[in-house]
């Protein structure tokens, strides 16, 4: 198979990203992530730029050696010695001009004629060329300019001595199908094409960036400019992780191959997100955290009878493990009892029936059921339940220059009236201390929770609380206009649960 080059410009290009910043530890971190996963080319930074743009490109060179590394330069003398100078120290070190083309940009911003321009290009060209056999030339504003222009410029700067030629898409402007024919035309129009790679870089202002890519890849392309999350100016670039999955994903219709070691890729997306403080958002294609999760209850069925059915990629071959199936109201049955199988819970038809009904009962008031929900929800259903301890009074003292005290009664199996008071660092967790005293069965409290079951500033608090004891999980509610006393009661209720199962575990089996 015929391969692309993956030119992965995340330290120059993705820095631009607005409210980016990368000190030099940072950029050489991630550049030898990006080592690891194998793209071809690093550009690492714009070295006239700043002092410290200049340092950790010098130092990516020396350190990173398997990738070409590679500085740009804007078509001045200036830009590009400085870039040679940070340079030098590379194995295989690239330098990259960039100068505008388009009319908008030449009679606007630059103040230049067509053919100044274009003898600018050719000149500096020819100084990169000096000092490295591997010259990239990127006439700006590719896609907004006059093609015959463009196929000028491109003949010449290879002629000077361009060894890649990249066709900006620098405001995402154009669509696939144009873009398509624009590079299929490079290809006929420009008699020395064929002593230079053909390169693209796309941005994702209408979100075609990597549609883009793809369409120039499928008409002849052989390097493809992109950025780690598609971070960038704007709207971002095209993201590598999408162009190298569709061409991995779909080698029958593309035929082409990448030296990018895949299960990479997921950790190279949360290294640079970590780094650069972007989160990456949850439905983001191959390294989103919900690319690879399944809610709806006919997918996980389609997806744990055969992966196939839903994935169109194994996620592990992104690096990403662990739980694929979200369980919430519109998961199934299916989906339901694989996860409980992974959480070694082995339940009867019947059983799994009344566990289902008290998971789509919990599921309809919670947005994701988390395993410590199933297990909680497993010891209510399997265990039968009965009031072993009952709260008969409760009074709290508090305020913010007062110590917290409760003063708790309850009512034992026997019948028995047990009374304590604590103090605590606030009035729920006297009241607790208290209830322990007297109930005297170790456990630890491992979520409280609190929300308002009705509007209003009557509103009833309900609170859910589960606790860990004998090696298990007991969940307990409580609801109340006094949240205090909803507390309380989702204590015992929770306490009852435990004491009922320790009971039924005495008896013979």
């Amino acid at each position: 198979m015929d391969k692309v080059i993956i030119f992965d410009t995340t330290l120059r290009d993705g820095e631009q990203t607005p409210g980016a910043a990368l000190n030099i530890e940072e950029k050489l971190e991630i550049a030898q992530q990006l080592e690891r996963l194998g793209v071809d080319v690093i550009e690492a930074g714009f070295p006239i730029s700043s002092s410290g743009d200049f340092e950790a490109v010098r130092r990516i060179a020396r350190e990173v050696r398997r990738p070409t590394i590679c500085a740009l330069a804007h078509a001045n003398a200036e830009a590009v010695d400085r870039a040679w100078e940070a340079l030098h120290g590379a194995q295989k070190p690239r330098i990259h001009v960039f100068l505008s083309s388009s009319d908008i940009h030449l009679v606007h911003q630059l103040k230049k004629s067509r053919g100044e321009m274009l003898e600018l290009a050719r000149d500096m060209v020819a100084r990169a060329k000096s000092y490295t056999p591997d010259v990239e030339f990127s006439p700006m504003d590719a896609t907004r300019s006059d093609p015959a222009f463009i196929y000028q410029i491109l003949q010449a700067v290879i002629e000077a001595g361009a060894t890649t030629v990249n066709i900006p898409d620098t405001v995402g402007y154009t669509m696939p199908g144009e873009f398509s024919r624009f590079i299929k035309s490079v290809f006929q129009e420009v008699p020395n094409i064929d002593r230079a790679v053909v390169s693209v870089h796309c941005h994702n202002d209408l979100g075609l960036a990597v549609a883009n890519s793809l369409a120039a890849i499928e008409a002849g392309a052989r390097q493809v400019e992109c950025t780690i999350n598609g971070l960038g100016e704007r709207a971002g670039n095209a993201a590598l992780e999408e162009i190298v999955m569709s061409l991995a994903t779909r080698k029958d219709l593309y035929n082409l191959t990448t030296g990018i070691d895949t299960a990479q890729i997921y950790r190279t997306s949360r290294l640079v997100s970590e780094v650069l403080g972007f989160g990456v958002q949850p439905n983001k294609a191959i390294v989103g955290a919900n690319a690879f999760r399944h809610a709806s209850g006919i997918h996980q069925d389609g997806v744990l009878k055969e992966r196939t059915t839903y994935e169109i990629i194994d996620p592990k071959a992104v690096g990403v493990t662990g739980q694929s199936i979200v369980l919430g109201k519109l998961s199934g049955r299916h989906g339901l009892k694989r996860r409980l199988e992974e959480l070694g819970y082995k339940l009867s038809d019947e059983d799994h029936d009344r566990v289902y009904l008290a998971f789509k009962e919990l599921a309809d008031k919670k947005r994701e059921v988390l395993d410590r929900d199933l297990e909680a929800i497993v010891g209510e259903e399997m265990r039968s339940f009965t009031e072993v301890y009952h709260l008969d009074h409760l009074q709290v003292s508090c305020g913010d220059k007062s110590v917290p005290t409760a003063t708790v009664r309850l009512i034992s199996p026997t019948g028995q009236v047990l009374e304590d008071a604590t103090l605590g660092t606030g009035p729920v967790d006297a009241v607790y201390k208290a209830i322990n005293r007297l109930v005297g069965v170790p456990n630890n409290l491992i979520e409280f929770s609190v929300q308002a079951a009705t509007e209003g500033i009557d509103a009833i608090g309900e609170v859910t609380v589960r606790i860990e004891g004998d090696g298990k999980t007991f969940m307990g509610r409580g609801a109340s206009t006094d949240i205090i006393v909803a507390s309380a009661k989702a204590y015992m209720h929770a306490l009852n649960r435990l004491l009922t199962a320790r009971e039924a575990d005495k008896k013979p089996k």
